[in-house]
């Protein structure tokens, strides 16, 4: 049990709240390509992934996993994202501050969410398997993870360049 919930129904709850970050995060980091702020979107963006890597901690630890040291540092990352947005309003170079570490966790979210997929997903897991517990891998889970690393990378650097907030309250 885990927060009064069966292990099976808390998974699901975490899964559909990691869900609605990457969902949520997506558009927030179009919308930074387009210079569009989006308060509210942002704010459920914020929220559900700071809820995503906090309800991670909450599963039975039997060993310390990567998956611990991601949440760990996007969880820092997101204290940092949270302050430069609400907190310096994005002046000067919490601009850049905020982008970056924003969109370092959302692709931490997508990063977890890929490893998951396939972990979980039969067609998926016959392309790259594992060997519990070691996570997928192999030329095509390489492949993929390399392709959303530049795609993130690539729009990081273009948000940098293309967000500028008129006013962000």
């Amino acid at each position: 049990m885990v927060l009064g919930m069966s292990l099976q129904a808390f998974t699901l709850v975490h899964v559909v709240i990691s869900l609605i970050a990457i969902a949520a995060g997506l558009i927030v980091m179009f919308g930074l390509l387009g210079s569009k702020s989006m308060p509210g979107l942002t704010a459920v963006f914020l929220l559900f992934t700071i809820l995503t890597n906090a309800t991670g901690f909450l599963f039975p630890f039997k060993e310390l996993l990567p998956s611990y040291i991601i949440a760990g540092i996007s969880l820092v990352l997101l204290a940092i994202a949270c302050l430069a947005l609400y907190g310096m309003k994005l002046k000067g170079a919490w601009r850049p501050v905020y982008i970056v570490t924003a969109m370092i966790s959302l692709y931490f979210n997508v990063f977890v969410l890929i490893i998951q997929s396939f972990l979980k997903i039969p067609a998926l897991a016959a392309l790259a398997p594992a060997v519990p517990p070691a996570p997928p891998s192999g030329p095509v889970f390489a492949a993929v993870q390399g392709i959303v690393l530049v795609f993130f990378v690539v729009v990081t650097i273009g948000a940098w360049r293309r967000y500028k907030p008129v006013a962000f309250a």
